[in-house]
């Protein structure tokens, strides 16, 4: 019940009923109206944000989204971690195994490119968590990419391992003849007179005297490319190692290899003999690299002592006679 006002006329000296008119009547008709649409608002938004009114399908659907955030937050710390670890590995991969198989190191912006063009992200926009899960995606987007590229570094990495490998096992390492053998080095590296044309020329190879029949060892792995006879070099054997390398032997009393046979360093692949443009039993031994004669001194390292190695150098640049 509305509460009734009055005044007092002083006219008549008596209380009067205030009646309230008609403008003010439809404003506190819209006043009230607004107070009502204002709390209906207000308690509807209290609602909606609390637990009383939820659906049992609406709550599971908070505890699930609930759940999810927690999950993104987890992956994105195990991310956190997996980033280290690549991280440390590239390193490892550009700094140690890179540069110990002379491949040169990945670029940093290659490991880490974006991914340019369109949006690939755009269908994940417009809802309540699109920037955690937009950046989630990135993240995982961008170390698949970091992975397939350390991938296919370590595959290279395989590569050259095994190439190296074989390349260590293909280069001539060892004397050709063995130190029992050995009468001595009779001639080394270098312009030499010929003991039969007896004028000045290149001796491309080393003279190792042996007693005929000594036996000659592959001094690395590789194919027979020729197992002939010479005019100039007798018996000849030529051996392709791979990796530019080939390696001469002549002057043989007979070979026991045949063309296209494999071998591995320390086979006897024939004996010493005096065939040839000879002086005398020996062994002629050629180190080839790339189609030129290189030095042979340099490719003993695997059998000879310091000591022993510095003799035979000694003995190499002397300027005698060749055998051949």
């Amino acid at each position: 019940m509305s509460q009734v006002k009055y005044y007092y006329d002083q006219d008549t000296l008596s209380y009067r009923k205030i009646e309230p008119t008609k403008g003010k009547k439809a404003r506190n008709i819209v006043l009230f109206l607004l107070s009502s649409v204002l709390f209906a608002f207000l308690g509807l938004t209290l609602l909606l944000n609390t637990n009383l009114f939820r659906t049992p399908k609406e709550l599971t659907q908070a505890r699930e989204l609930k759940n999810f955030e927690l999950q993104y937050q987890l992956m994105n710390r195990k991310m956190n971690q997996m980033e280290k670890v690549l991280e440390n590995i590239a390193e490892r991969d550009n700094t140690l195994y890179r540069v110990y198989f002379e491949a040169n190191p990945i670029p940093e912006e290659q490991r880490r490119a974006g991914f340019g063009g369109i949006n690939r992200y755009k269908s994940l926009e417009g809802f309540d968590n699109s920037g955690m899960i937009i950046n989630t995606s990135k993240r995982i987007d961008v170390l698949s990419k970091q992975l397939v590229v350390q991938s296919k570094s370590l595959d290279e990495i395989k590569l050259l391992a095994e190439d190296k490998e074989k390349l260590l096992l293909a280069i001539p390492a060892i004397q050709p003849v063995q130190n029992r053998d050995l009468k001595r080095m009779a001639s080394g590296y270098g312009m030499r007179m010929h003991p039969i044309l007896k004028y000045r020329k290149m001796h491309k190879g080393m003279d190792f005297t042996a007693p005929r029949g000594a036996a000659i060892y592959a001094t690395g792995d590789g194919v027979i490319k020729r197992a002939v006879r010479s005019s100039t070099f007798g018996n000849l054997i030529i051996i392709d190692h791979g990796f530019g390398y080939e390696t001469y032997y002549a002057h043989l009393s007979k070979y026991e290899v045949k063309k296209g046979q494999k071998v591995t360093r320390g086979d006897i692949i024939g004996y010493v003999g005096n065939t040839g443009l000879s002086a005398g039993p020996h062994l002629h031994y050629e180190v080839h690299k790339n189609g030129k004669a290189i030095n042979p001194i340099n490719f003993y390292h695997a059998d000879l002592t310091p000591e022993e190695y510095e003799i035979m150098l000694g003995k190499s640049v002397i300027e005698n006679i060749s055998l051949d």
